[in-house]
């Protein structure tokens, strides 16, 4: 399951405690929604987000949107009800579940089995459902190769960066903006992703009224390489799949990229516009070609 084609440019979190927000969300826009068990629902009200998030995933209409989970991390002894609650023969539309605080292999491994026996009790092809890796702190980032080829389940590799700098213990305010000192993390996340086909999603920009801000943070991670980042608010997901999506002047130079390198006989390099192009030049503008059919 690793290679993963959808759009992937806004990845929305919706409280699994509000059944308002689960109404509403489809109608949002998003490329991925994650139906969020755990840091929006308050310890008490967890069952209840269980029952919403399970009654969302198979009566919303949620389109080809990329339809996830996020547990609870396996360190709080909330993750398997979480499992038992959303993986079952009514729920098949669920495309995957994400796995905060994940640090290690195991951490990965643990959760393919868990999925294995419960796909296989409810009648689901076994390998039916992703994962997304959410990477939170210092020991998860030092894993992050071994973690993106621990499971051929694993879709996607998410920064959290709130959850990071506390880890790293920076100050709060390092995670939202577009800084160098997380330069290194990018890197770390963008490499591991696709050395094993993985996406690869930004967090998100907690001041939610600040679009102008969000706008260099997405900027920055899309200038990178990255294929989305998650949003919080409405408001965000318009600004962020724009700036995930090709431009139009990206698209168009692509184009000429391919048809001019498709045209001459022999392979090598020539020049178009005053600017030399080869085969690299080729992948490059496929990758931005691919980008935008995805979009």
């Amino acid at each position: 399951m690793n290679e993963s084609p959808r759009a992937r440019r806004s990845c929305h979190a919706v409280p699994a405690s509000s059944e308002k927000f689960l109404l509403k969300a489809p109608e949002l826009g998003a490329d991925m929604y994650f139906l969020d068990l755990e840091d929006a629902v308050a310890i008490d009200a967890k069952e209840h987000a269980r029952s919403l998030a399970r009654r969302a995933i198979s009566n919303g209409a949620w389109g080809d949107a990329v339809l996830c989970v996020r547990l609870n991390a396996w360190a709080t002894d909330l993750t398997n009800a979480d499992l038992e609650a959303i993986v079952t023969a009514d729920t098949a539309r669920l495309d995957e579940v994400m796995l905060p605080k994940v640090e290690s292999v195991d951490d990965v491994q643990d959760l393919d089995i868990a999925l294995s026996e419960l796909e296989t009790a409810v009648g689901l092809p076994v390998g039916h459902v992703g994962i997304a890796a959410l990477i939170e702190t210092a020991t998860g980032v030092m894993n992050l190769e071994a973690i993106a080829g621990s499971s051929p389940r694993l879709t996607t590799l998410v920064l959290g960066p709130l959850d990071l700098a506390a880890s790293l213990q920076m100050p709060p305010s390092a995670s939202g903006d577009p800084a160098d000192h997380f330069d290194y993390v990018f890197m770390r996340l963008l490499i591991a992703a696709r050395s094993y086909g993985l996406s690869v999603i930004d967090g998100p920009f907690p001041a939610v009224k600040d679009l102008e801000r969000l706008v260099g943070a997405a900027t920055r991670t899309r200038s990178l390489g990255f294929d989305g980042k998650m949003t919080l608010h409405p408001g965000q997901i318009e600004i962020v799949n724009r700036i995930f999506s090709p431009s139009d002047v990206e698209v168009e130079r692509a184009t000429a990229i391919i048809s001019a390198l498709d045209a001459q006989d022999a392979a090598g390099a020539l020049f178009l516009n005053g600017e030399m192009i080869d085969e690299a030049s080729a992948k490059a503008a496929r990758a931005i070609i691919a980008r935008q059919k995805r979009a």
